[in-house]
């Protein structure tokens, strides 16, 4: 279980995050949203240990995690805005780099099967200086999958994407998450996050004001509805 308990993140003067906590178990898929400057990709790079909280832990399977550590690393798998591939190596190349990183067994083998998931398998051996941000996008998906983590925090996963390439990615998530791993996304696609999440935390100036289970059967204008209202403290 991947823990934060009574975060807050102070940066300068502003408060970023206020006693934030969550709790993420094994195979949840859980979203949090809210408006632009909520706080919800500061939260992300704290729970991926790219940032220290001011105060509050982060605790995995109860052991408390800090800044780059090994556990953290081949445990929780981080997709930010930056897609941290080398725009001079080819998508393989790309794979097999951060493979010998993470010392990932059978690198070739599981390189062409992420390859092929994210529909890149054909441009395997092109220098991704020339790829649409969209194809850039397939490939941190499957950098980011590579390690077989237990945890996938997934930062607009969707942006850039293609109708075909959005489908593959939540194919991709429903299959991650019936193996037991833990899914949080940030997103500001509704859609989306009624397609691949059962569980929505709204975050709106450094707190949570909502947490609750989606209802996948009441559509997507009631969510929209019940969002705007959350958010606005009606």
């Amino acid at each position: 279980m991947l823990e934060l308990k009574e975060i807050t993140k102070i940066i300068g003067d502003k408060i970023i995050l206020r006693n934030f906590s969550l709790a993420l178990a094994p195979g949840e898929s859980v979203a949090v949203i809210g408006p632009n400057g909520a706080g919800k990709s500061t939260f992300f790079k704290l729970a991926a240990g790219l940032m220290q909280p001011t105060s509050g832990e982060i605790l995995l399977n109860g052991e408390q995690i800090k800044k780059k550590t090994h556990l953290l690393k081949k445990r929780i798998g981080y997709l930010g805005h930056e897609s941290f591939l080398y725009s001079a190596l080819t998508p393989l190349e790309n794979l097999r780099f951060y493979g010998k990183l993470y010392k990932v067994k059978n690198i070739e083998e599981k390189g062409m099967e992420l390859l092929k998931a994210v529909g890149l398998h054909y441009f395997k051996d092109i220098p991704i200086r020339s790829f649409s941000r969209g194809m850039i996008q397939r490939l941190a998906i499957a950098r980011v999958l590579l390690t077989e983590p237990d945890f996938l925090l997934l930062d607009e996963p969707h942006t850039g994407l293609d109708q075909e390439a959005v489908s593959l990615l939540n194919l991709l998530i429903k299959e991650r998450q019936e193996k037991g791993i833990a899914i949080l996304l940030i997103s500001h696609d509704f859609e989306q996050v009624i397609q691949v999440c059962e569980r929505v935390l709204i975050l709106n100036k450094g707190r949570v004001v909502e947490d609750k289970s989606i209802d996948h059967q009441r559509g997507l204008m009631p969510f929209k509805n019940w969002y705007e209202a959350a958010v606005s403290g009606k």
